[in-house]
């Protein structure tokens, strides 16, 4: 990436990334993000029980869809292409998503490749504590109601949303989680995961279907000096978890599977072998 022209705030985010490469760290976020308030139990309602939490999240739906809708007719989200759909359709219940996290447009990227396949269900989102507590505007709405479902650092709060994934699931909704967890701004890569969504997928028998935006500059720059990405959606054959092993077992297994797929996602798409600056993957 040239960084000749790149915002001051960009090139630290940049170079966080190198020196978080460099030791090994794969879930840090490298934003400068303040400090969230804690997600109590009372301050959530995941399955959108309450009437209002109903209303609120049909008017958040549709504004963000206008709004990213509004962003590709500007072409500050281009979304090039999706591979792959086969591999969604053949899944017809509930299943967890999994995709690498690199923007604040690669959920909406997914969701829009997939919206005519929801067939009027939503894509379930879940999100990073901070985003639902602490995050302002427009896109703190969104967090807040559009079909998101935020982790917490409350005990009492993770046991609602427990109960909640296993609710969705059971009725087969789709959700989708970023197993490398932090953002990490433009970063083409796939990241050695956390356990979390493979632990979902593997309590609940579902299968998981992997998924990988690879990345493209355009021609046209951001405000930020970079260049807008051309976004193309790759989604892989889904992984099933076996009933005759354990929830840990089962879980290794489909986490193992799936980065294997996105590393040879990655390979084929950008034509060179998967390495990284540390040893410590």
């Amino acid at each position: 990436m040239n960084r000749q022209n790149l915002s001051p705030q960009r090139i630290k985010v940049l170079e966080r990334i190198a020196e978080y490469e460099r030791q090994g760290i794969w879930h840090k976020d490298v934003e400068d993000d303040p400090p969230a308030p804690v997600l109590m139990p009372n301050k959530i309602d995941y399955l959108n029980k309450k009437l209002w939490n109903k209303i609120s999240n049909i008017i958040a739906n549709f504004v963000a869809i206008k709004f990213y809708d509004n962003e590709i007719k500007k072409g500050n989200l281009i979304i090039k292409g999706v591979t792959g759909l086969e591999n969604y359709d053949a899944v017809k219940g509930g299943a967890i998503l999994t995709c690498n996290h690199f923007s604040i447009y690669d959920n909406y990227v997914v969701f829009k490749c997939l919206q005519k396949r929801l067939r009027g269900r939503n894509l379930y989102k879940v999100i990073r504590e901070g985003n639902y507590t602490n995050f302002p505007g427009l896109f703190g709405y969104m967090f807040k109601h559009c079909n998101t479902l935020p982790l917490s650092s409350n005990f009492e709060t993770m046991k609602k949303f427990m109960h909640a994934v296993e609710v969705l699931l059971s009725r087969g909704e789709k959700i989708l989680i970023y197993p490398e967890q932090g953002m990490w701004w433009n970063y083409r890569k796939p990241r050695p995961f956390k356990s979390g969504a493979f632990n979902f997928a593997a309590s609940n028998l579902v299968p998981v279907i992997p998924c990988f935006i690879s990345q493209q500059d355009s021609d046209k720059l951001a405000p930020d000096g970079s260049y807008f990405q051309e976004y193309t959606l790759h989604i892989m054959p889904p992984i099933y978890p076996d009933a005759s092993k354990t929830t840990k077992e089962n879980a290794k297994y489909l986490s193992g599977k799936n980065y294997e797929m996105c590393k040879a996602k990655y390979e084929e798409v950008y034509q060179t072998p998967l390495t990284y600056e540390t040893e410590n993957v």
